[in-house]
């Protein structure tokens, strides 16, 4: 109860000293004593009768029923139209106690109903407000109904309190301010015009806040904002939209929202989900120090003067997908996922990126692009300690998963993970710039069988595409979503067990050539060698593309030295071979006697003719004697001047000849190898 009298001369009935020093705070009738609801009935009568279609009246503070106000409008009713017809219409702190209808009211002067209260439905659909409307403070307790009414002059709902509210095709050609308004249930804007600016700053809408194909022809203002239930500005136009710091506890939507002039969106926290699909941002559309804890849609959206992307933080997904961004533009995103998928950047962009597994599939690239993964968390402009990322969880790591159908010539990958990355279908893909520290997947760990051998898997980056088409091929069972397999399996594709859409050993090859040229281009040749490791590997198991005899060697190129690339392997081999090659020496290729030449002459008359011949050199005795450390040695100095294309001088006999030729054939190549592989890890 308000003690304190109001400013304009008031009725005061019912005062009580001890109760209610104020008593009826209902602005007195001109002429009379007591406030409209207070005459007496010939008074009353009077005061009504007097009245006609376009006059000033002044019921502040004055306590209305449905039947007193029915007196009233009925007073002012314009015969032409049927409607009530107000001059200047002052109802500040005014009661109503019933339902309130002012269907159709045409207010010519000042319209106030600051500080007023509706117990029962306020109904002004179709009213007129020619001059200023006054509502500041006012509790609307019941329906509030202000569809397709037209407010001429300015409107202003500051701190009114509503329940209810329907302003559905209400036109606003003067300033609407719904400043730190209160809406206790659902707010309906839905088809209203604004034609000066709109301000909604610090309003506060409990349920859903429809404001769709809603048009904002200046300034719209939403800072700070609480939408605790779903905010609707679908198809809305806006020629400047600020929603700085507003909050959006349920589905914030904005698909085909368009916007002429700057939107700012800095500050705002996205507690549901948001969509923002096919929305067109002719302006600048700030995202700076935004928070999603849901997904958020920005499909095909497009951002005509967007140069600055965030930083946004999202608990979801963001999905860019078929967005348009016309200038040089950085993002800066931290999420789960980001989907790029057909994306088009008509200008320079960089993307940084933290915990994101990105989708790159079909982007547009006009001009060099950087994706890359970024250190530290993200600073907005709004705070100097770094954004929130306590929603976000699992590695910082960016990981790319496809870039299928990119032209990759403009595209930069800075310390990515790309082991689930799917580069089939992409364009260019030998001129992809791969810098930092960039992963790949490795094979399988431990031991598996390759038929009855115990084998293990060449430790080497290998792609998605190897992975899933290895999976297929042993039959491996797909996964249930977002299940890793363990790292004593190759990773199955998502197409498993597709065989038509699992890439094959001749497009994998392909895929590994092209990347071990970026590589190379890149200086990068240990990088290169795993890749050309990938690519044999692939051409050894294509059936279609690579002849059986290419095949066959390629396998022999494999088992010696893991095609030039394993020195421990052809280091095996080499020590195999010269092993054997000592053996086979001690055991049939060193003589165990050699015999002195011999010299017979004969004579013919005067003349002496003399013949030398050396007899071959004998192997004799037993294995015992052959298999001394004397002659182990002699064969070990044997081979060894084989590897390096030496004689040893060293007698042998007819086999040895020949295992000694067989020796200089293979081990100097079984060594040249071991020193190519050596020289491909660390060739700069």
């Amino acid at each position: 109860m308000r003690t304190s009298p109001p400013t304009w001369p008031h009725c005061a009935h019912g005062a009580d000293p001890a109760t209610d020093p104020v008593g009826c705070r209902g602005i007195r009738v001109p002429g009379y004593t007591a406030c409209l609801a207070h005459l007496t009935d010939a008074d009353r009568s009077t005061y009504l009768t007097s009245l006609a279609p376009g006059a000033d009246i002044d019921h502040r503070g004055t306590l209305f029923t449905s039947f007193l106000l029915d007196q009233l409008l009925e007073a002012l009713r314009d015969p032409t139209t049927g409607k009530p017809h107000f001059g200047e219409a002052l109802f500040d702190g005014a009661q109503f106690s019933d339902n309130s209808k002012f269907d159709g009211a045409q207010f010519n002067g000042h319209a106030s109903f600051d500080g007023a209260r509706f117990n029962g439905t306020a109904e002004f659909p179709g009213a007129q407000f020619s001059e200023v409307a006054g509502f500041s403070g006012t509790h609307f307790n019941f329906h509030a109904w202000f569809s397709e009414a037209q407010f001429r002059g300015n409107a202003w709902f500051v701190g009114a309190q509503f329940r209810y509210a329907a302003f559905s095709k209400a036109q606003f050609r003067g300033l609407a301010e719904f400043g730190r308004a209160q809406f206790g249930s659902d707010a309906k804007f839905d088809g209203a015009q604004f034609h000066d600016n709109a301000g909604y700053n610090y309003a506060q809408f409990s349920r859903t806040a429809g404001f769709r194909e809603a048009q904002f022809a200046s300034h719209a203002g939403f800072s700070g904002t609480r939408f605790s239930g779903d905010a609707e500005f679908s198809a809305a136009k806006f020629r400047y939209a600020a929603f700085t710091k507003a909050q959006f506890r349920g589905f914030a939507g904005f698909p085909q929202v368009q916007c002429t002039g700057h939107a700012l969106f800095d500050g705002a926290q996205f507690r549901g989900f948001a969509a923002f699909s096919n929305a067109q941002f002719s302006g600048s559309a700030r995202f700076d120090d935004t928070q999603f804890r849901g997904d958020v849609l920005f499909k095909g959206v497009h951002f005509g003067e967007t140069s600055m992307f965030g930083p946004v933080v999202c608990a979801g997904k963001v999905d860019l997908s078929r967005a348009a961004f016309g200038v040089p533009v950085i993002l800066e995103i931290a999420a789960q996922e980001v989907i790029c998928e057909r994306i088009r950047w008509d200008s320079t962009a960089t993307f940084r990126l933290r915990y994101a597994a990105v989708d790159l599939s079909h982007a547009v690239l006009s001009a060099p692009v950087a994706v890359a993964a970024h250190s530290a968390p993200f600073h907005g402009s709004y705070s100097a300690e770094p954004m929130d990322e306590s929603l976000l969880t699992g590695p910082v790591a960016v990981r790319v998963l496809s870039v299928h159908g990119v032209d990759a010539a403009h595209l930069v990958l800075t310390d990515t993970d790309l082991s689930d990355c799917l580069f089939s279908g992409a364009f260019h893909l030998d001129q992809l710039r791969l810098e930092g520290r960039t992963a790949f997947a490795p094979p399988p760990t431990g031991w598996h069988r390759r038929g009855i051998w115990p084998a293990r898997w060449t430790r080497r980056r290998t792609l998605a595409e190897e992975h899933h088409w290895r999976a297929h091929t042993a039959l491996q069972p797909a996964l249930p979503t977002d299940n890793t397999p363990p790292p004593t399996q190759w990773r199955p594709g998502p197409r498993l067990p597709d065989q038509e859409l699992t890439p094959d050993p001749e497009d994998i090859a392909a895929l590994y050539r092209q990347l071990r040229k970026a590589f190379e281009d890149g200086k990068n040749e240990p990088g290169a060698a795993d890749f050309y490791y990938g690519e044999c590997e692939m051409r050894r198991h294509d059936h279609m593309g690579t002849a059986k005899s290419e095949r066959r060697l390629l396998w022999c190129y494999w088992l010696l030295s893991g095609y030039g690339l394993r020195a421990s392997r052809a280091a095996g081999w080499l020590l195999a071979a010269m092993t054997a090659t000592v053996l086979l020496l001690m055991g049939f290729g060193l003589p165990t006697h050699t015999p002195d030449p011999t010299t017979k002459g004969t004579f013919h008359g005067t003349e002496i003719t003399l013949n030398t011949n050396t007899a071959d050199p004998a192997l004799r005795g037993g294995w015992s004697q052959r298999m001394t450390w004397t002659r182990a040695e002699n064969a070990t100095r044997v081979v060894v001047n084989s590897v390096v294309f030496r004689s040893s001088g060293q007698n042998l006999t007819t086999a040895g000849t020949y295992i000694e030729m067989a020796s200089r054939l293979l081990e100097p190549t079984l060594l040249a190898l071991a020193v190519l592989a050596v020289r491909g890890r660390i060739k700069r």
